[in-house]
């Protein structure tokens, strides 16, 4: 199956990692259209992906495409989706990229559309390396979701996964670089200011974080003995504080998704 148009009704930060990590994978359809109410986002993403069109605030154009991404929040998404539900073509597959919004939900707002897709975009797909679980509606045909699957794979892995999952894995996988990018940049400008170069002190930090995770959940280790395996530890007095961070602060956002 082919997808001869993408379009994109919302152009910012996901719609830029998607179209970004086609483009490195050499999967830019002939056609891609891509709307937004905001002149300057979709005039930066015109001068790194010169081949696309972009049609303003006009969504109608984005909507008439064989696949049509949905990269707005919530509460826009759901007026954006009654103003062109006409306009979507009966055999085009509607994906939504939002949490929250379930596929019943977003049916029932697109009069009963058969094909629609729920993903979760991971930021690291911009180098076709991230981790996007996907839902499917019940009217998807089994050869359009291979077609999809194998479109999506470009921008790492793509599993499908129950939807009443997909909240979670915003949360872990979608959100989950923002809890330790910061951290390993510090690292990273900590590292040159002791004498280390640029080079050096980028792979040391990619070279950890990637053995650091292996090692917690690769090996045959308990996650008390893997914690236990480097015996200084500088930030061991504010762990607490941390870990009671990552609780009541994701688990608040979490019930919140969910209601």
């Amino acid at each position: 199956m082919h997808y001869g148009s993408m379009g994109f009704i919302g152009g910012g930060r996901i719609t830029r990692i998607i179209l970004t990590a086609l483009q490195k994978a050499g999967k830019l359809t002939r056609s891609i259209i891509v709307s937004d109410t905001n002149a300057f986002v979709l005039a930066n993403l015109l001068k790194d992906l010169p081949g696309i069109e972009a049609t303003g605030s006009d969504n109608t154009w984005p909507a008439r495409c064989d696949v049509v991404f949905i990269s707005l929040h919530p509460p826009v998404l759901m007026d954006a989706l009654k103003e062109v539900k006409s306009l979507i073509k009966p055999d085009s597959v509607v994906v939504s990229l939002a949490p929250k919004l379930t596929l019943t939900r977003l049916s029932a707002i697109l009069d009963r559309h058969a094909r629609i897709v729920r993903m979760i975009p991971n930021a690291p797909s911009i180098v076709n390396r991230g981790y996007n679980p996907v839902a499917f509606s019940r009217g998807t045909p089994v050869d359009e979701k291979t077609a999809l699957l194998r479109l999506f794979e470009t921008l790492g892995e793509c599993p499908e996964v129950p939807e009443e999952n997909l909240e979670a894995y915003a949360i872990i996988a979608a959100m989950g670089p923002t809890y330790f990018w910061f951290q390993w940049h510090i690292l990273s400008e900590i590292g040159q200011s002791f004498g280390l170069t640029e080079s050096a002190v980028k792979e040391a930090v990619a070279k950890m974080a990637g053995g650091a995770v292996d090692t917690m959940f690769a090996s045959p280790l308990k996650p008390e003995e893997v914690m236990d395996l480097v015996p200084v530890k500088p930030l061991a007095e504010d762990e607490e504080t941390i870990r009671n961070i990552y609780k009541t602060r994701l688990s608040a956002l979490f019930n919140k998704l969910k209601s």
